[in-house]
């Protein structure tokens, strides 16, 4: 008899690595991190392999992939495209061979040939006499998606293979990534532009593929390296993959540079353990080293475990940075709109080299789900990312003095009463006036997107605030030269410069000013909204909920919270301030002509892949549609993108069509 608590455990895992599978397949938004993915499916493994009858035919570890997208051309592998087995440890790779060898003798001395795992997405390129017909992703492994005019974008996929020798017929697979410098300065740029940075550069490089308009994937630069040929029709004259590797390079494909042939499993782990202390160095992202049967023809012999992974490749996956501390506390940082998110403090612990005191536990749904408590033994992980995460509780090592955490109802920075919206995961200070808002309020207001106060980033106005000349936006208006050359790196030319740019600043219309002070749901395009709607500050500010609301693309949630945002005293008196020192009040009438989306409501939800939201919003407006920043059953279209929230949930809820960038880009048109 299994027990209940067995049962249920298996069934919560089927549910749980099959939301992470379409979230990474078909949506390119993963919600675990790979560690965490790889924890769910070996405890998933190992439940099965002890009680077998629980494994039933639709479990995750039978299946590959996710159901390929549907804004796409479905494009069918000539071959299945499998994914691979892990191996976590030598031990594993031994356990693996020996397996092998059960099946083939020959497995022990055959020898291997190594890659360098890439961190990118999987590709299929088909080519008829040598020239590329096809071009498609993984999909579900049987079904992908067809990208060929974006993979021909990229430089290393040859158009026309170089040489002879290849099959008439032929599917080459391949990696396409995206070289971490290059998505360093991508998400450099659209942090200087004001938009949400990319998540990871997989994640870029899987959303570019996607797209309709092939100069959004060539914009990103994508590489490709080729690592298998699967002959359709025809022969290939390559006995060994080492062999393969070296006749895709003669073809004009790039390779794997640190593939290299071992003769026996020793010698492999040998330069297993090499290359992992060479990954943290490498220009693309790589979590682990392939391992596979050099005899191509062994390879055939060992076959497939049914339709998942072959028997004769494994990928050797190495542990991400995890360390395991005590969880000190629950802070509170207060974010620019106001949100609350908490985050851990940690006793100190050393993670990749650098001693970490705190981590990002998201929201209180998170820190709920995953029953953090304080007191808790937690697991930290970084895992190639930037900001540490918890990755959950060990709740085995409690012993009972661990407490659950109470969000705050005061915000810890200025003691306001807290408040949380509906559908929000996020609980808010609603004061704007709040320190712990300053900075990153100050910030945004400053954006070109916004003000546009050319040379006051970040660090200058830190710079400024910790000198006590400014506490709140409207200080700014009142900074002389004098004042300014008093800091260190400001001369007299840079500080007159930066007085002029913020006395350009109050020429703004007052569609900016409104999307600078950071009003909860008000991005530009709702900012745009408003202004020529209401046409000046006075009117909009004494309007009541029900005349905001009846505005195309605002709505009763956006309504509610303007209209909260000009009821806040601290608001009234920051407004006045600004007005005394003469910025722009009022909108030139200007409105969008009717297009494409003509009497079409959107909302847009998520990261998207090569669009910021306020480059969607304006391109939508511009086609005759509107932007909302809540969804309900007057939305026509939700557009969206990487990790997406609740309004995704409450579109699938209300039957509102959901749609992705790419969609939408093809509704839109090419560009004027």
């Amino acid at each position: 008899m299994i027990p209940a608590l067995i049962r249920d455990e298996v069934a919560a895992l089927h549910e749980q690595i099959g939301r992470a599978n379409r979230a990474y397949y078909e949506f390119d938004a993963p919600e675990l991190s790979d560690a965490e993915y790889d924890l769910l499916f070996r405890r998933l493994q190992a439940l099965e392999a002890k009680y077998p009858e629980l494994q039933a035919a639709d479990s995750p570890t039978r299946r590959v992939g996710g159901v390929p997208a549907t804004h796409l051309p479905k494009h069918v592998h000539l071959r299945p495209m499998l994914s691979l087995a892990n191996a976590f440890s030598d031990e594993d790779l031994v356990a693996w061979e020996q397996r092998n060898a059960k099946l083939a003798p020959a497995a022990r001395t055959a020898g291997y040939t190594l890659e360098v795992k890439i961190d990118g997405t999987a590709v299929c390129l088909t080519y008829a006499r040598g020239a590329l017909v096809t071009g498609a992703t993984r999909g579900n492994g049987a079904v992908g998606e067809n990208v060929t005019a974006n993979l021909r974008t990229i430089d290393d996929i040859p158009l026309e293979l170089r040489g002879t020798g290849w099959p008439a017929l032929m599917e080459v697979r391949g990696e396409v990534y995206f070289a971490i410098e290059a998505f360093r300065k991508l998400n450099l740029r659209r942090v200087r532009e004001g938009e949400p940075p990319f998540a990871n550069p997989r994640n870029a490089a899987a959303g570019a593929l996607r797209q309709l308009d092939p100069a959004a994937t060539r914009s990103r630069r994508l590489r490709c390296f080729a690592f298998q040929v699967v002959p359709i029709d025809g022969t290939l004259a390559a006995t060994t993959h080492h062999e393969v590797l070296a006749t895709l390079g003669q073809w004009g494909f790039q390779v794997e540079p640190h593939h290299a042939r071992c003769p026996d499993m020793g010698a492999a782990i040998q330069r297993i353990a090499e290359l992992e202390a060479e990954l943290p160095s490498l220009p693309f992202g790589a979590d682990g080293v392939v391992v596979k049967v050099d005899p191509r023809n062994l390879q055939e012999a060992l076959g497939n475990i049914g339709d998942r992974e072959p028997r004769w490749a494994i990928a050797r996956k190495f542990a991400p940075d995890v360390a395991v501390t005590r969880l000190l506390d629950i802070g509170v940082n207060v974010g620019r709109t106001g949100a609350l998110a908490p985050y851990a403090v940690l006793e100190p612990v050393e993670l990749g080299g650098v001693t970490i005191t705190s981590a990002t536990l998201h929201n209180e749904e998170v820190v709920a789900q995953k029953d953090v408590r304080v007191g808790d033994w937690v697991e930290v992980i970084r895992a190639g990312e930037v900001i540490p995460k918890v990755v959950g509780p060990l709740r085995e090592r409690r012993d009972g003095s661990e407490a659950p955490w109470i969000p705050p109802d005061r915000c810890p920075a200025c003691g306001t009463p807290a408040v949380r919206y509906p559908d929000e995961v996020m609980r808010y200070c609603p004061n704007p006036l709040c320190p712990g808002r300053t900075l990153e309020g100050i910030v945004h207001f400053a954006s070109r997107d916004a003000m546009d106060i050319r040379g006051l980033g970040e660090e200058r106005l830190r710079q400024l605030l910790e000198a006590g000349l400014i506490h709140s936006m409207a200080d700014l208006y009142q900074l002389t030269v004098d004042q300014l050359v008093k800091l260190d790196r400001f001369a007299s030319q840079s500080a007159s410069q930066l007085v002029a740019a913020i006395a350009a600043s109050r020429s703004r219309p007052l569609s900016v000013l409104l999307y600078g002070l950071g009003i909860r749901h008000v991005g530009k395009t709702v900012a745009q909204a408003l202004a020529r709607h209401f046409g000046s500050l006075d009117r909009l500010r004494h309007a009541d909920a029900d005349a905001i609301a009846a505005i195309n693309g605002v709505g009763p949630t956006i309504a509610a919270a303007v209209r909260a945002w000009f009821d806040e005293p601290r608001s009234a008196m920051l407004i006045d301030t600004l007005i005394s020192h003469g910025l722009t009040t009022v909108e030139p009438g200007e409105r969008a002509e009717p297009g494409a989306l003509s009497g079409k409501t959107f909302v847009l939800t998520g990261t998207l892949p090569t669009l910021s939201r306020s480059d969607a919003a304006v391109r939508i407006e511009r086609a005759g549609g509107s932007v909302s920043s809540s969804v309900s059953r007057r939305t026509s279209t939700v557009v969206a993108g990487e990790a997406a929230g609740t309004k995704l949930d409450k579109a699938r809820q209300l039957g509102v069509e959901i749609i992705d960038e790419a969609e939408l880009l093809r509704r839109l048109g090419p560009p004027a």
